[in-house]
């Protein structure tokens, strides 16, 4: 797919996001207004937290796991608002309703997309260990296999998932839809607006992080640009000035990898290739088993951080689902109305697991 080669995708300004949603003199109530103030807080708070104390910690998978567990508690987080503002699904826009379901089913192709990679980095384990075991034996037909091995697990990370490919066309539909429809006579209305704006726009920051850092390309980064008035911009902007910069600088110095666990063990294996191909004396032995205890400890860290991103992803996954089976149902038994959208994700879900 040719897409645009501008190094930064800054989000298209579209003026004043609340003029529609908060627009000037509009009443919220003092009961409203509360509930409001405490998800901005909240969510103000928790990009704080998300940003690294060291720029090491960036694109590092538990780093990336972070801010998935982030991504998990916001959406709960507007679940649990829903609820509070006692606003049944009788009494939403149909402009409301069709924007969550779109969004919600892209989320979930993203998810989709996003376990694939994580499945397939995984299977890298099985080279490693099959590289190590052969180590193991000082046979020179053994070491063969162990660089045969290692060739294969260099190929294996550096090919591009195609699965990946549907992210940038999601993302760039999701940013199109923050300016979100105009809210008529509707208090509650407004304040869930409003809110689900911050919880969109965390959606796209992550999820464009993710697609950066599995695709390889910094094409699909964004640079959104957030209305002051939401008491968690500033939070926000520091966030994504912060991670942004380090990421494009990652790619800039024209790594392999930028996933640091993964990358880690990628310069073990840069170390250990040339041993195993030259041949070990005894002098270099003791190295030699440093190195291969090295690649061990690091390909172990790598498992373990891929297994637990991938429980990250499957519970937004699962977030989001039980969100948009909630809706479909309480849609159901007030108007019968079917979602044609629905059917068969789970059984592609399971497919990719």
């Amino acid at each position: 797919m040719s897409r645009p080669q501008d190094p930064h995708r800054p989000f298209f300004s579209f003026g004043n996001p609340f003029r529609m949603i908060l627009p000037k003199g509009s009443y919220v109530s003092p009961r409203l207004l509360p509930l409001l103030n405490t998800f901005e807080e909240t969510l103000a708070e928790r990009f704080g937290k998300l940003k690294p104390k060291d720029k090491e910690e960036v694109l590092s998978l538990s780093w990336m796991r972070l801010a998935m567990e982030f991504l998990c508690e916001t959406h709960t987080d507007i679940k649990s608002l829903i609820t509070k503002l006692e606003l049944p699904v009788s009494d939403w826009d149909e402009k409301w309703i069709d924007l969550y379901l779109d969004n919600s089913v892209n989320l979930l192709d993203i998810c989709i997309a996003f376990s694939s990679e994580l499945s397939r980095l995984s299977q890298g384990h099985l080279l490693l260990q099959f590289v190590l075991h052969n180590l193991d034996s000082n046979s020179s037909k053994q070491f063969v296999r162990s660089l045969s091995s290692l060739d294969g697990w260099r190929q294996h990370i550096n090919k591009k998932n195609p699965r990946l490919e549907n992210c940038f066309t999601i993302l760039d539909n999701l940013t199109e839809t923050l300016n979100l429809p105009k809210v008529k006579n509707s208090a509650k209305g407004k304040v869930l607006m409003r809110a689900m704006y911050g919880v969109k726009v965390a959606t796209v920051f992550v999820c464009s992080i993710f697609a950066a850092a599995f695709s390889g390309s910094t094409k699909e980064l964004m640079d959104l640009q957030v209305h002051d008035t939401c008491f968690w911009a500033e939070a926000f902007t520091d966030l994504q000035a912060y991670v942004n910069g380090e990421i494009r600088y990652l790619f800039s110095s024209g790594r392999v990898t930028v996933l640091k666990e993964l990358e880690a063990v990628d310069t073990s294996v840069g170390k250990l290739y040339p041993m195993i191909q030259e041949g070990v004396g005894p002098v270099e032995a003791e190295a030699f088993q440093s190195s291969i205890s090295d690649l061990g400890k690091k390909a172990d860290k790598l498992s373990q951080g891929l297994d637990l991103l991938a429980k990250e992803v499957d519970g937004f996954f699962q977030i989001v689902l039980t969100g948009r089976d909630a809706l479909l149902c309480n849609l159901r038994v007030a108007s019968n109305i079917s979602d044609p959208i629905q059917k068969n994700k789970n059984v592609e879900v399971q497919a990719v697991r």
